[in-house]
């Protein structure tokens, strides 16, 4: 009787008893070049430039390298730097959005849209010198543009040469701003259903109410989301900044450039590597917000 009801006992190949349940999954194999390329070169590095940070050049730890983050033109730098990623943010942002609505308007399949979602992923990736050379030979003060304009009566350096000081690097990061605001921003707009404004339409109400009532709040957080994307983008930008601005440290990758290539004052060595760590936090911080947003986006594209 007891033998009826035992279970039965499964044998392998080998007739050794079999343990039973599922062999586990190898998929995540796929994965460890990926995981090993992030933790190489940005979870090492980070690392490293956070216990630098706290320590001088021969490993003692210390303090005094965060405390200098408050001098008054390291504060000043991360003012500007923040002053120019919101604005080329902000900016960006609406004219992209607008941008990305009328390529959503056309045909899905058409060759405008292909055209564009090509030529924004080529410019959103256009930067550093060569974007830098692009801005002086058109719009810089002896370029085509301005020499263009100044032989019809226009002069753009009237106020003086702003090219090269902050708004000059605004106009120049939101160049690649726009594009990559596009190529973020498509996805939630394609995620507008028509039976939406349909609905909206057979109960009464106008294109206005549509917008206001059903578009605009689904797509603020995707919207919002993507503007924090674009002030990471352009906080961390450095390249362009460098080619344009030889001297000084307005904003603060050229603070960092200036801190690991000139003299520095003894104990001060890896000043270079708090600053990167005050660009750390803030980074981290948007972009932790920007996942918040993404997430509830996520909600209603699916």
């Amino acid at each position: 009787m007891a033998e009826s009801i035992a279970a039965p006992v499964a044998a392998t190949v080998d007739g050794h008893p079999s343990r039973g349940g599922r062999r586990p999954s190898l998929s995540w194999l796929g994965a460890v070049p990926f995981l090993g390329y992030v933790g190489l070169f940005l979870l090492l590095p980070t690392l490293i430039v956070a216990v630098e940070a706290f320590g001088t050049k021969d490993g003692r730890p210390t303090l005094s390298n965060i405390r200098l983050l408050t001098q008054g033109y390291v504060f000043e730098a991360f003012v500007k730097s923040v002053e120019l990623s919101a604005a080329s943010a902000i900016i960006g942002a609406m004219f992209g959005a607008l941008l990305a609505y009328a390529v959503v308007t056309g045909n899905p399949d058409g060759l405008t849209r292909r055209l564009t979602a090509s030529a924004c992923g080529v410019l959103a990736q256009f930067g550093g010198v060569t974007l830098a050379f692009a801005f002086i030979a058109s719009i810089g003060p002896v370029g085509l543009v301005t020499v263009f304009l100044a032989d019809h009566g226009l002069n753009i350096y009237a106020g003086g040469v702003w090219l090269y000081d902050l708004r000059g690097l605004i106009l120049v990061y939101t160049y690649f701003q726009i594009p990559l605001m596009v190529l973020v921003f498509l996805p939630a707009l394609d995620g507008l259903q028509p039976q939406w404004r349909e609905a909206a339409t057979n109960l009464g109400g106008s294109t206005w109410d549509y917008w206001r009532h059903v578009a605009i709040p689904l797509l603020t957080p995707a919207f919002l989301g993507a503007t924090l994307l674009l002030f990471a983008n352009a906080f961390s930008a450095f390249a362009t900044a460098a080619a344009l601005i030889n001297q000084g440290g307005i904003i603060v990758p050229l603070q960092i450039r200036t801190a690991l290539t000139s003299e520095v004052v003894l104990g001060q060595e890896n000043f270079g590597k708090a600053l990167a760590l005050g660009m750390i936090v803030v980074v981290t911080v948007v972009m932790t917000l920007y996942a918040l947003l993404q997430r509830r986006t996520a909600r209603w594209l699916r």
